[in-house]
């Protein structure tokens, strides 16, 4: 249960960076809206990770929620905001995604 919740704390850190990134392109009461997205999903994955952290090693969870906010931020990038998909990129996303799966395997 403690994996679940890690990734979808991990989800959630796409989800305000998601909400950062929509927010830089507006003004207003939309900059309002997308912010407080960013802060409630900043909540949601703060919280979570903290809750892990009861059961599974710091040092395992603190990576892989990380890991997983980092290529998901790297894939709405490439697929929502028009960023770079180069050789390189991905190929090194693809290595931070063979040392999250790596994490699960050697943790309880």
């Amino acid at each position: 249960m403690n994996w679940i919740l890690l990734v979808v704390a991990g989800l959630c850190e796409v989800g305000f960076t998601y909400c950062l990134g929509r927010a830089k392109s507006v003004t207003g009461i939309e900059w309002w809206a997308w912010m407080g997205g960013f802060l409630v999903f900043t909540f949601i994955s703060m919280g979570l990770l903290a809750k892990v952290t009861h059961s599974l090693p710091l040092g395992t969870a603190y990576p892989v929620w990380t890991g997983i906010g980092a290529v998901g931020t790297v894939l709405i990038g490439i697929f929502i905001f028009h960023e770079p998909a180069t050789f390189w990129r991905l190929f090194f996303i693809t290595m931070l995604i063979v040392s999250i799966i790596g994490l699960k395997m050697i943790s309880s």
